[in-house]
């Protein structure tokens, strides 16, 4: 190689961190096959033809200082507070999310516990979305908080409202009262690139304003941790998993903060991490930010997710699935079974077809197909691509909520929760009873409630000797409970009392 080629690669190592690899590569490879000059000079054009936006340009290759500097005024320091026997740690003890999975993200490390019925507190991250003060989090981070603070990249201070959570994505909504606030626009987290690099900014070890850059390593990642107690009456599995994965830094204390692509859009929202240990040593996972806007505009609107349902069980198809039942194509996600008056039995759809593609969206596995799903609302219309005995087929299905229906569900009338639907009790309904506080169980289906027993119309007064006034009450306990006893007490309208014991 000559002196010249040799001086290129040394100053391209430097500009572009990160392709010492891809240099390393050409720098082994025989000066004949690829001149070095000629490859350093279509990768700029490259680079600089990808990141240009508008007014936006990086004339002098890879760099993050630009996405850096306008996302970390947008990501904010949250700091939950937790009443009498709230959090011990980051995480609120007993959350799903710690106990389910101890090796993977909540907000991990322990903060100072509350003595003498003092109250305890959490610390998290938030990206400001609006500029009117609407920040999105993660569930987990404020999950059954008494109280919500906010601290900006300049050290103002808020105390947030919560407007709405999505147990299902882990995501939730807060709001500020502030004006001309610094926010992040939404990116298309559908174009995301495997390979692709991304910065993550928040306040991991209550360290403010922290950047950390990877790349993309992986799309449409499930790794199972927001299943528990997301099932519908229908017994369809609502959680939606289809993480973005990446190798950035992300620790305790990131949860909720921003996944931003170089041009400072936001590409998804940090949720968890894999590791070993409980810090960063291997993957960070994401939720894509079209799956958060897509939420947000739900909580702000209704202040409850319209989540819609195909009405399916369904599976990855691999090569022993294929085999198994004689499929002629090794990709795409197996209908093993159609929910009644779903969706999909409506649109035609039968066991054994493999679905490969929604509204043109390839779907490889269960995760991608969840998540096209979720960014629709019940009575959206989508086009169903499947296979069926070696033919290619199309169909329209009109989705639905998990009542069966195509109804705008208004916030915190109802709650799916143990296969079952709880709602509150109207005032009248209160009066005629004779009792101050109760929530209805308005419909019983498979599940936790049914196999206790427990018949439809019960008014459950509370749970573990705490009365229970809304749905609301009765998420906010039961989420941080894990395969513990649970005591339910409560009357049925002709006054009989019953109380009922189940693991939850």
């Amino acid at each position: 190689m000559s002196k010249k080629n040799l001086f290129l690669s040394t100053i391209t190592s430097a500009l572009v961190g990160g392709m010492v690899a891809v240099g390393s590569m050409v720098y082994l490879q025989d000066d004949s096959s690829q001149p070095l000059n000629e490859y350093i000079e279509r990768q700029n054009v490259r680079l600089a033809s990808y990141l240009e936006s508008g007014d936006f340009t990086v004339p002098e290759g890879l760099n993050f200082v630009y996405a850096a500097e306008v996302s970390t005024p947008a990501v904010v320091h949250i700091r939950s507070t937790y009443s009498g026997g709230g959090a011990a740690s980051q995480v609120p003890s007993g959350h799903p999310l710690q106990e389910m999975f101890p090796d993977l993200f909540g907000d991990g490390a322990p903060s100072p516990r509350g003595r003498g019925g003092m109250p305890q507190g959490a610390t998290g991250s938030g990206v400001i979305v609006s500029a009117d003060g609407y920040i999105v989090t993660n569930n987990h981070v404020i999950d059954n908080a008494s109280k919500v603070e906010v601290t900006l990249n300049d050290n103002r201070s808020y105390t947030a409202e919560v407007i709405g959570v999505d147990p299902t994505t882990d995501i939730a909504l807060i709001k500020v009262n502030g004006e001309d606030l610094p926010y992040l626009p939404y990116g298309n987290s559908d174009a995301v690139k495997v390979g692709e690099w991304v910065l993550a900014v928040g306040n991991p070890l209550d360290l403010t304003s922290t950047v950390t850059a990877g790349i993309v390593s992986a799309k449409g990642r499930s790794i199972g941790i927001l299943a528990r107690n997301n099932t519908s009456a229908q017994g369809v599995n609502t959680a939606i998993e289809s993480f973005i994965q990446t190798d950035a830094a992300v620790n305790p204390g990131n949860s909720g903060g921003a996944l931003v692509n170089l041009k400072g859009e936001l590409v998804g929202i940090n949720t968890a991490i894999a590791s070993p240990t409980g810090s960063y040593s291997g993957y960070s996972f994401a939720v894509p930010a079209t799956l958060v806007s897509k939420i947000v505009k739900d909580l702000k609107e209704y202040g409850a997710v319209q989540r819609a349902l195909l009405g399916v069980n369904i599976g990855d198809v691999n090569a022993q699935l294929a085999k198994e039942k004689n499929l002629e194509i090794n990709r795409g996600v197996y209908v093993s079974n159609v929910t009644s008056g779903s969706a999909a039995e409506a649109a035609g759809l039968k066991e054994g077809d493999v679905i490969v593609e929604i509204n043109g969206r390839r779907t490889n596995t269960t995760a991608q197909l969840q998540e096209v799903i979720a960014t629709n609302r019940p009575g959206d219309k989508v086009k169903v691509t499947y296979y069926r005995n070696g033919d290619v087929r199309t169909t329209d299905a009109t989705l639905k909520n998990s009542m069966g229906t195509t109804k705008i569900v208004a916030k915190s009338n109802t709650l799916e929760i143990g296969g079952s639907v709880l709602g509150n009790l109207s005032d009248a309904e209160k009066s005629r009873l004779k009792v101050k506080n109760g929530v209805k169980v308005e419909k019983i289906g498979a599940g936790k409630l049914k196999d206790a027993k427990i018949r439809e119309g019960f008014i459950i007064t509370s749970i573990d000797h705490q009365p229970v006034s809304n749905v609301d009450e009765v998420a906010g306990i039961l989420s941080g409970k894990r395969n513990e006893g649970t005591l339910i007490e409560g009357m049925y309208p002709n006054g009989e009392k019953a109380y009922y014991g189940l693991p939850w």
